[in-house]
């Protein structure tokens, strides 16, 4: 049986930890996958949506607790890096 991962309180005590443990010995399935954007964002867009598409894309954006301006950028990035059929 695989260890529970410990409360860490600060960044530093989770950057020693990782640092120092051997990770296969603990259950990592309860883990949400984090996406972390590096990318400068030099250009910005301005596009006009029915409200009910806007209020659908905030209530996606707030299930997958992002906010909507990320996870359109996210859909977008998405869809231009889907294989062509």
């Amino acid at each position: 049986m695989k260890k529970q991962l410990p409360r860490l309180p600060t960044d530093k005590a989770a950057e020693d930890f990782v640092a120092t443990a051997d990770l296969t010995d603990y259950d990592l399935s309860s883990m949400t996958p984090m996406r972390f954007e590096f990318q400068p964002k030099d250009r910005s867009i301005t596009t006009r949506l029915s409200e009910s598409l806007f209020e659908a894309i905030r209530e996606e954006a707030d299930r997958s607790g992002m906010p909507y301006q990320r996870f359109i950028r996210k859909a977008l990035e998405e869809a231009v890096h889907q294989p062509s059929t």
